[in-house]
């Protein structure tokens, strides 16, 4: 059950191959897809899907591919059709655990650029709401201040994020 409507909101509907996805996982039938990468023209998967993830309101595909577990984002999947074919999961695989592992993978990979900073301890909490994750309180200085390191994909998106601070960072 996955409820993605805030409170006073009509409830969202998931896009419609959600449905013929999640009939292919219980089914355990391979499907077909024509997929959209970011770049390139679309490419035909033969896949087995393996489970379906709403992550902030963009749904993705955990499914076997000849070339080993792939993560495909469902607005990219131009067609997909279901197969006749068996498709096989792994005895010892667990959708929550396989989407932490993803998840920890795409974190990393937004925040190989880092920046160690000092700001006024009573303004950490914004750079912690900014930065999420990607925060993390190192120690406190003597005078109130508290060194904290942030990060990001690219070193100019830490300073873009920076800049507007001035002299209090």
């Amino acid at each position: 059950l996955i409820d993605s409507a805030r409170w006073g909101e009509s409830s969202k509907e998931p896009p419609a191959l959600v449905r013929d996805l999640q009939t292919a996982v219980v089914r355990r039938r391979k499907m077909r897809l024509t997929y959209r990468g970011r770049s390139g023209p679309p490419s035909q998967r033969l896949v087995e899907p393996w489970g379906l993830v709403d992550k902030d309101d963009v749904w993705y595909l955990v499914a076997g591919t000849p070339k080993g577990q792939r993560t495909f984002r469902i607005d990219r999947i131009a067609e997909a059709v279901l197969t006749d074919e068996p498709a096989e999961r792994p005895d010892d695989f667990q959708l929550a655990q396989v989407w932490q592992e993803i998840v920890a993978e795409m974190e990393q990979r937004r925040s190989l650029i880092q920046a160690t900073v000092l700001i006024e301890g009573r303004f950490v909490y914004v750079l912690q709401s900014h930065y999420g994750r990607h925060c993390e309180v190192l120690d406190a200085m003597e005078d109130g201040r508290v060194r904290v390191r942030v990060a990001s994909h690219m070193a100019r998106s830490i300073a873009e994020q920076l800049a507007g601070w001035g002299k209090a960072v």
